[in-house]
């Protein structure tokens, strides 16, 4: 199965993708979505004229959202692997 040609409008620009499968194409409109959405609360209540301004406020937004994910992945990450590690300790305490 060849790529897919897909069409997504962001900021009332059109943009061609190709995308390899549908699911590709799913994500693709649901975030083209979810910046139009962001776009237009943006435009209501910021006095912002320029349409380049809305886009990097909404990739800040976007991009500090995934930064925060994986700043918090990575502390329960770190607390699960010490609780192993408190865990392994207590099994081989009384395994000894």
């Amino acid at each position: 199965m060849g790529k897919l040609k897909i069409k997504i409008v962001i900021a009332g620009r059109t943009y061609p993708l190709s995308v390899n499968n549908t699911k590709e194409e799913e994500g693709m409109r649901k975030a083209a979505t979810a910046i139009n959405k962001l776009i237009s609360t943006y435009e209501q209540n910021y006095a912002v004229s320029d349409k380049q301004d809305v886009l990097a406020m909404c990739a800040l937004q976007f991009a500090s959202k995934l930064e925060i994910s994986t700043l918090e992945k990575g502390s329960e990450n770190s607390e699960t692997i010490n609780r192993l590690k408190e865990l392994t300790n207590l099994v081989n305490t009384h395994l000894k």
